[in-house]
């Protein structure tokens, strides 16, 4: 999974390629290296029991290995507590049990309604519309993960509206 990040780079637009191909090289056994001609990102990558995140800021490629629990990522780095939604809301999603059965997400998701009540443009909200400040950018989904030593099991669904909370369907 792919996050675009904000980055700190003065390479000029004229030399940076799309973030787009970059899942799709590292499924291929191709993840980023060295100095990635692109603007920031931060990619999720599974490989059996182990979970990492690659980080790109433009400037410095950086891995951060997710040790067993419940992590949150946005924009910035992974457990963040300088983004206002990841210090809002990490503490619930980790007190938040999954179900043990079925779609053991849903307490999850429960917790995802629950931040809806902020509007879109609070910074402490999850489901975002970031275009009052200036950026073209609205919450178009959300993924959910388990990883274990057996087994991965990862659901994603996309907001009927952008940047609007109206129920998520996780497939």
């Amino acid at each position: 999974m792919l996050l675009n990040r904000a980055d700190e780079s003065t390479r000029p637009e004229s030399e940076l390629v799309s973030r787009g191909g970059i899942v799709l090289d590292t499924v291929a056994g191709r993840p980023p290296a060295g100095a990635p001609a692109t603007h920031g990102f931060n990619l999720v990558e599974v490989d059996g029991p182990r979970a990492r995140v690659l980080t790109w800021d433009g400037v410095a490629l950086r891995t951060t290995e997710l040790e067993p629990g419940t992590h949150m990522i946005a924009h910035d780095d992974v457990d963040d507590p300088a983004t206002p939604r990841i210090a809002r809301w990490l503490g619930d999603f980790r007190s938040t049990v999954p179900a043990t059965e079925g779609r053991w997400w849903m307490p999850w998701v429960e917790v995802l309604e629950r931040s809806a009540a902020l509007p879109p443009t609070d910074d402490g909200a999850i489901i975002r519309d970031n275009r009052p400040y200036g950026y073209p950018t609205l919450s178009l989904l959300a993924c959910v993960a388990s990883v274990s030593a057996d087994d991965v099991d990862v659901h994603y669904g996309e907001l009927t509206r952008p940047g609007e909370w109206g129920g998520l369907d996780l497939t």
